[in-house]
């Protein structure tokens, strides 16, 4: 990028244009080990004809009679992998100690190479009772030097405190910062708050994401972004170092309890609300069989097709073609916020109450009746977005989501938006928009009507259920 005389007067403070400030821009060129800057379009003497590397950076120099500045622009490079394998933990299959590398060159040499493999762990203390033996198993039979860190990963420990923890086994395990990737394996909680420890450790160090939840397998494997709850809020604290691999497994789906399948679907919603009527479709008609199958693929079911490789790939492809151009959030206007506007406040207010996803469907639930105030969403595809929801047993309506909590999460998004809400709503199935110019009005107005039809029908559901019959998940006011 070329230094515009406007920038360079901005750069120095006391600059005007009138003094006329001298700009030039260089490249910066590498021969043999040392880094030198040549101006731009002039060509390099290389008479020894030494190895040269020219990067993609460039240094702007500025020159006034207020001073002298440089502006450097220097583009940050990642390349991450998102892996499908199954029966990850047999210790048949290498992807955990190989899969990461892109290079096939590379890989080849790594498994020549007679150097002992080595690989510190961190797995969710629930997940470590379920798989814990597998794991170590594993490491044995492939002869692996291992260090398996097994700790309680939920909202209510995801803080700077377990971070420190997880750094203080890393120091002490002694790993190589480039050849030996962390490996997290369990839900979205423990991969952020490895993601983090990893991306502190000795300023970046590689790490490897393996989820085992159906809402970290769609949503927290596949991005950039890692953290922890700072002061009661969520992820407060955190940075955007994304791993170098993440392993899908959907077996690990088989052993988590129905209502993780249903918080899991709830980021899958999200997905299809915004882009994708194909994925909503998938939803509303085979629900109840991703429920009931735990996404595994069952070839017995034919009338079915493979719904679930079909709904995982399409959610993760959606997730990557919103997250890959814009890997930083440099730009806030962003589909993936959708059930994100409020759901932050109040998954952290009634803690533990709701589970993510679920508080991300009561925020879409309530951002649904805001797009049909405004004229955006016809009254059919309403129902048909609420009626798809209740189907995969997702709250529409939370007691403590009140009037209140709404104005102030809203509040938050403008403080952490540029001052602007960025509200991203359906304007129709799989079709949506990003808009500024909501009214408290028009919100007021959705909040009354969302309450007097999912509030309203769920207590009359509950009181046609009786007390001899407990109500699922979806119809209780948590």
């Amino acid at each position: 990028m070329l230094v515009t005389e406007e920038a360079c007067a901005a750069a120095v403070p006391g600059a005007t244009m009138a003094q006329e400030p001298r700009q030039t821009d260089f490249q910066l060129v590498r021969v043999k080990s040392t880094w030198s800057r040549i101006k731009k379009g002039e060509t390099l003497s290389n008479n020894n004809e030494d190895e040269v590397t020219l990067s993609e950076a460039t240094i702007g120099e500025c020159i006034s009679e207020g001073g002298i500045s440089w502006i450097i622009e220097a583009p940050i490079y990642f390349c991450y992998k998102v892996v499908e394998t199954y029966n990850i933990l047999e210790p048949s299959n290498t992807t955990l100690l190989w899969g990461h590398i892109t290079d096939p060159q590379q890989t080849e040499l790594a498994m020549a190479s007679k150097r002992k493999l080595r690989r510190f762990i961190v797995i969710d203390e629930v997940v470590d009772k379920l798989y814990g033996s597998k794991v170590r198993e594993y490491f044995e039979e492939n002869n692996v030097q291992h260090k398996i860190l097994a700790l309680p990963t939920t909202e209510e420990t995801k803080s700077m405190d377990l971070v420190l923890n997880i750094l203080h086994e890393v120091q002490s395990f002694s790993l190589d910062r480039r050849t030996e990737p962390i490996i997290a394996i369990g839900g979205g909680v423990c991969l952020d708050i490895v993601g983090l420890a990893a991306s502190l450790y000795r300023r970046r160090t590689p790490y490897i994401r393996v989820p085992t939840t159906l809402l970290s397998y769609v949503d927290a494997s596949v991005g950039a972004k890692n953290g922890v709850n700072f002061l009661q809020c969520k992820n407060k604290l955190g940075g955007y170092t994304p791993p170098v691999a993440s392993f899908l497994d959907r077996s690990f789906l088989q052993s988590i309890p129905r209502r993780h399948i249903s918080n899991g679907l709830g980021e899958i919603l999200k997905m299809a609300l915004m882009k994708h009527k194909g994925l909503f479709d998938l939803l509303k008609n085979h629900g109840k069989y991703l429920l009931d199958t735990k996404f595994q693929s069952c070839n017995s079911f034919a009338h079915h097709g493979d719904a679930a490789l079909q709904t995982t790939r399409i959610a993760i492809e959606t997730m990557l073609e919103e997250l890959a151009p814009n890997l930083w959030e440099d730009d806030l206007d962003r589909l993936v916020d959708f059930g994100h506007l409020i759901s932050p406040e109040l998954e952290m207010r009634v803690l533990p109450s709701l589970m993510h996803g679920e508080a991300v469907n009561i925020d879409m639930a309530f951002m649904t009746y805001v797009a049909h105030a405004r004229g955006l969403l016809a009254t059919e595809d309403k129902e048909q977005i609420l009626q798809c929801m209740r189907g995969l047993e997702l709250p529409v309506w939370h007691s403590g989501c009140s009037w209140a909590l709404i104005q102030t999460a809203l509040r938050e998004r403008l403080k952490h938006s540029g001052g602007q809400l960025r509200m991203p709503l359906p304007t129709g199935l799989g079709m949506a928009d990003i808009f500024n110019d909501t009214s408290e009005e028009t919100l007021e107005r959705a909040y009354e009507l969302w309450v007097k039809d999912c509030k309203t029908g769920l207590e009359e559901e509950l009181q046609a259920q009786g007390d001899s019959s407990a109500p699922s998940l979806s119809c209780v006011p948590l």
